[in-house]
């Protein structure tokens, strides 16, 4: 909820619409990833506290929380962990490009001024004192190249930071570069004319996801700690399903909790961002995610004299008694045998923990739901739109059959000012039914995406890229149906992994919970965590 500041705060049946001109703003992947099963060995909590020998040697491979109780205790200092890191980023980002700029002086000015602050006060810079991570490349950082994969951006070096970046060198993040993203981050797979194509950790033969790929994939093996993605049409939570990591996509009503602010693609210097885009953490487990939430969690500048934002305690860090919606499946939006077996396997485990399963509910309908997410999309992206290219979409619209398959795009992002307001009524309806649904429900939980990772497309022309689910073909957009269905309404929503391919290749699942109960989501993830087996990390992630 927001809180004055002198109250206090604590620290912190619809058809289906054509889609086929999405690909002016986002592209996609296809094929499909073979048959497994859960496996039933290994019940275990993942294994993420780092041992002696590790925290000595790989550092990076131990959870965030425990790097920072190492440089708070002084048993390793900033400057020696970066060290460490650099090192693993040496060995390893060449085969993955993951991190495409990299500013290792700063970095080392940064742990150095850490270090030196602890040994003066005896006392951290902040709850992230002397942690090495990267940041997204849509993310303006001040002193720091910032191209959101861009040729007209290749030399933007920002004099400012995003709110959200200062955030992060206020709570002393040592900032050592930047991850890859599509040209401006406009596609579902992360390749750029600038930089090229970041590979998935598992199998450089499948699609990282987009846009935060490179983020997501630089968290999965070790060369961030911790990184914060950005999310207006899942471009958080499907690069972190198909690595394998964590992402909480993060709570919004009139405004978000995690401040947008110097976020590309809207052009450097713009103050405002879509009022569909949230940020959020990226981490290897749930209670990172909770570290990084603190941190980000704030209101805009201009705003913080008035306000503090205090989100709700987790209601409960157990399953026991808690009342789980399940939604596994949908005749919008079909899932692939291997991820309906992982929802089942995963429903069982919840009953057998406590928790009262119900999977019969739907909070909205999914093709409705659908809908109005593309109109709205649609229509936020208008506003960077150039000129010219916006005024020939205004003719094509007027000129336009309403049932030609270009219908939904053009008349959507062009749409008047009275059309948005009453897509924007109806998105309110949408989150009334999501209100009333979580009265009755803690969490909901779903798959992420229909399939594992798909092959990567990036030398495929978008006209020709699909999915396959099941022997299918399926809409390349079909990746991120199930993470669309919390966007519009702005509901928090995390992906996890919780599972494996017969390939190798992540399996994961959403858990949505109600309007700024991310807290109680990331604990629905730990403890569904504590369920599942112990799963290997990519291979880079050990080097």
């Amino acid at each position: 909820m927001l809180h004055r500041a002198d109250v206090g705060a604590r620290g912190r049946k619809h058809t289906r619409s054509p889609r086929m001109n999405r690909r002016t703003l986002f592209t996609a992947a296809a094929s499909t990833v073979a048959a497994a099963s859960l496996p039933k060995t290994a019940f275990a909590a993942p294994a993420t506290a780092a041992t002696m020998d590790t925290m000595n040697t790989a550092p990076y491979r131990s959870t965030a929380r425990a790097q920072l109780d190492a440089l708070r205790r002084g048993s390793l200092s900033a400057r020696d962990l970066l060290e460490r890191v650099l090192d693993h980023h040496a060995k390893v980002n060449p085969g993955l490009n993951a991190v495409v700029t990299l500013d290792a002086a700063a970095a080392r000015a940064a742990a150095d001024k850490a270090d030196a602050y602890l040994a003066r006060t005896g006392r951290p810079l902040g709850p992230l004192h002397g942690l090495p991570i990267t940041l997204k490349d849509a993310l303006e950082t001040r002193g720091l190249r910032t191209t959101c994969g861009s040729p007209d951006l290749s030399n933007h070096v920002p004099t400012t930071d995003a709110d959200v970046v200062a955030l992060l060198r206020e709570a002393g993040a040592v900032i050592i570069g930047k991850t890859n993203v599509p040209t401006m981050c406009q596609d579902l797979q992360t390749s750029n004319p600038l930089f090229g194509k970041t590979n998935n950790p598992y199998s450089p033969d499948h699609t990282a996801g987009g846009s935060s790929g490179g983020p997501a994939v630089a968290v999965a093996t070790g060369l961030s700690a911790l990184e914060v993605g950005s999310d207006l049409a899942g471009s958080l939570r499907l690069p972190a399903a198909y690595c394998g990591v964590y992402a909480l996509r993060t709570s919004r009503g009139t405004a978000p909790i995690v401040p947008t602010r110097g976020h590309v693609p809207r052009p450097p210097g713009w103050l405002t961002s879509s009022d569909m885009l949230s940020l959020g953490p990226i981490a290897r487990d749930a209670e990172d995610l909770g570290l990084l939430l603190d941190v980000l969690v704030a209101p805009a500048p201009d705003d913080r004299d008035a306000w503090r934002i205090d989100l709700p305690a987790a209601k409960s860090t157990t399953l026991r008694g808690q009342r789980v919606g399940v939604w596994a499946d949908d005749e919008f939006c079909r899932v692939d045998a291997d991820t309906r077996n992982l929802l089942d396997q995963v429903t069982r485990r919840i009953r057998g923990a406590g928790a009262s399963v119900d999977d019969q509910s739907r909070p909205v309908d999914f093709a409705e739901s659908n809908r109005l997410f593309e109109r709205l999309m649609y229509a936020t992206s208008a506003a960077s739109a150039p000129d010219d290219v916006f005024a020939h979409e205004v003719k094509a619209a007027d000129a336009v059959d309403d049932n030609a398959p270009s219908a939904q795009y053009l008349k959507s992002r062009t749409m008047r000012h009275r059309d948005w307001m009453r897509a924007d009524e109806d998105r309110q309806k949408l989150r009334a039914k999501w209100h009333a649904y979580f009265a009755k429900h803690d969490v909901l939980i779903t798959p992420a995406t229909p399939t594992a990772a798909v092959l990567d497309q990036t030398s495929t022309p978008s006209q020709d890229r699909y999915i396959t689910v099941d022997g299918k073909k399926r809409s390349f957009y079909d990746q991120t149906s199930w993470v669309n269905l919390a966007g519009p309404v702005g509901l928090p929503a995390l992906v996890m992994p919780a599972g494996r391919t017969k390939e190798g290749l992540p399996l994961s699942l959403q858990i949505v919970g109600p309007y700024l109960a991310d807290r109680s989501v990331i604990a629905a993830a730990e403890a569904v965590s504590r369920l599942l087996p112990v799963l290997d990390p990519p291979p880079a992630f050990t080097v």
